[in-house]
C-alpha cells in the first residue's frame, strides 16, 4: 500500500518544483488535481512524464474538475456542483473527457471529481437525465481503458450505488474521501464500505466533524483529530481485499499543510502496519 499526497496541476509552474518536494518528504506517489482545462495539452503530457519519470513519481490519479461555478455549500452547491446542474452539464462532460485524455496521455488509467448533489429520489427527472450524462463520460472513459470514479461526500452511499447500477458501465469506480461523507453529513465511511465497498479504487485519507448548521460542511482537521475512525477503515478496507494507494487531502496551504501531511504519514503508517502487517506499506 503506497501512502501519498495531492499535487496542484493547475499551472505548469512549478510542478517540478511541487512534485520536488513529494519527493524530498519520501512520497513517490500522487493524485494530480487539475482545475485548469487549458494546460491540458500534448506538450504539456510530454513535460510532466518526464518530470514524473525524473522524480520516480507514480500517479495514482486525475483529479480532474470542471468549468463553471462551485459553492462548497448545502444550498448553492446543489446548484453549482458537478454534472448534476443541468445548465453546465454539456459543457462539464466535454471537461471531464477532455481532462481523461490528457491523463491518457500520461498512463494514469484513474479519473476522479465530484459529480454534484445526485438526487435522492430515483423519481426526480434529473436523476436519468445526470445518469445519461455520467454514461457519455464513462463511455468515453471506457474507450481509453479507464475508469470514472467518484469521490464520495456530497451523496448518501445508496443514493450512489443506485447511481452505478443505472448507468451500468463496468468502469466505474469510487474514491473514497474519508472526512467527506462526515463532512457533509451523509455516513460514516466504515458504514459506507458496506454499501459500495467493492467500487473502491483509489482514497483520500482526511479528516473531519459532522456539520453543525444546515447551510455549511463540517470543518476538516488534521488526522486523528476528527470523527474518522481511521482503523475500521482500514479494517473494513482489508476484509475487502483493497491494498492500493493512500492519498492524504489537507486542505489548507502553507507550513502547516506540510507539517499536518506529514504527521497524517506517520500516523497512517502505524495504522496501516498493524491492519496489515509489515508488507503493506
Amino acid at each position: 500500500m503506497k501512502i501519498g499526497t495531492c499535487v496542484s496541476l493547475d499551472s505548469m509552474e512549478g510542478i517540478s518544483e511541487r512534485l520536488g518536494v513529494l519527493k524530498e518528504n519520501g512520497f513517490d506517489s500522487c493524485q494530480l488535481v487539475a482545475w485548469n482545462p487549458s494546460i491540458w495539452t500534448d506538450e504539456n503530457a510530454e513535460t510532466l512524464r518526464k518530470i514524473l519519470a525524473e522524480y520516480g513519481i507514480t500517479v495514482s490519479a486525475f483529479w480532474c474538475g470542471w468549468e463553471g461555478p462551485k459553492v462548497w455549500d448545502f444550498y448553492d452547491g446543489q446548484q453549482t456542483l458537478g454534472l448534476v446542474p443541468p445548465e453546465y452539464r454539456q459543457m462539464r462532460i466535454q471537461n471531464l473527457c477532455d481532462g481523461a485524455d490528457f491523463a491518457h496521455k500520461l498512463g494514469i488509467t484513474d479519473v476522479v471529481s465530484h459529480m454534484g448533489f445526485i438526487p435522492e429520489n430515483p423519481y426526480d427527472p434529473n436523476f436519468n437525465s445526470f445518469c445519461i450524462a455520467v454514461r457519455t463520460v464513462a463511455q468515453h472513459l471506457k474507450e481509453n481503458n479507464q475508469f470514472l470514479l467518484f469521490e464520495t461526500g456530497q451523496e448518501t452511499p445508496v443514493t450512489l450505488l443506485r447511481c452505478f447500477e443505472t448507468v451500468g458501465t463496468d468502469n466505474l469506480g469510487i474514491n473514497l474521501d474519508t472526512a467527506n461523507l462526515i463532512l457533509y453529513g451523509k455516513a460514516n465511511p466504515v458504514d459506507a464500505l458496506d454499501v459500495f465497498g467493492k467500487y473502491v479504487r483509489n482514497l483520500h485519507a482526511k479528516d473531519g466533524c459532522y456539520p453543525t448548521n444546515g447551510h455549511d460542511l463540517g470543518v476538516e482537521t488534521r488526522l486523528g483529530e476528527g470523527k474518522v475512525d481511521f482503523k475500521g477503515v482500514f479494517v473494513k478496507l482489508h476484509e475487502l481485499g483493497y491494498d492500493s494507494y493512500v492519498t492524504i487531502e489537507r486542505e489548507i496551504s502553507g507550513k502547516q499543510q506540510l507539517e499536518d501531511i506529514l504527521a497524517a504519514r506517520d500516523y497512517l503508517q502505524e495504522i496501516i502496519f498493524e491492519v496489515y502487517g509489515g508488507t503493506s506499506c
